[in-house]
């Protein structure tokens, strides 16, 4: 050990450990919730499998032309395309190195760079 560092000091105190009373008893947890959480989370995917599957079916139907019934709620689909160009910082600054216009070179093949497009369901 190095002179002059110290050494951090530990509390004395001593751990205490909860003690149980005869007065006071834990709570019991049953069988029967656990079963019930058990089956609440079966129930749970089924539903999500269920839904991902009318979710594709309308989508498909929608895609195909399908017509929504006039009602209290629509559904269509809402197409997004984006172009992800996380490394263009990266390409600016090599660019410079180079003796290149960075932008230039960025501009360029982001032009270049087909757009990467998804498609979801929108209901309400």
């Amino acid at each position: 050990m190095q002179s002059g560092s110290t050494v951090p000091q530990l509390s004395a105190a001593p751990i205490l450990f909860p003690t149980f009373s005869p007065l006071h008893t834990p709570e019991t947890i049953s069988q029967e919730e656990l079963g019930l959480l058990l089956s609440l989370r079966g129930r749970l995917k089924q539903l999500q499998e269920q839904i991902a599957t009318e979710e594709e079916s309308l989508k498909t139907r929608l895609a195909a032309g399908a017509i929504v019934q006039t009602g209290d709620h629509f559904a269509e689909l809402k197409e997004h395309s984006r172009r992800n160009v996380a490394w263009k910082s990266v390409v600016i600054r090599l660019a410079l190195r180079l003796k290149l216009d960075g932008e230039a070179y960025c501009d360029r093949v982001l032009a270049a760079t087909k757009p990467t497009k998804t498609v979801s369901l929108e209901v309400q």
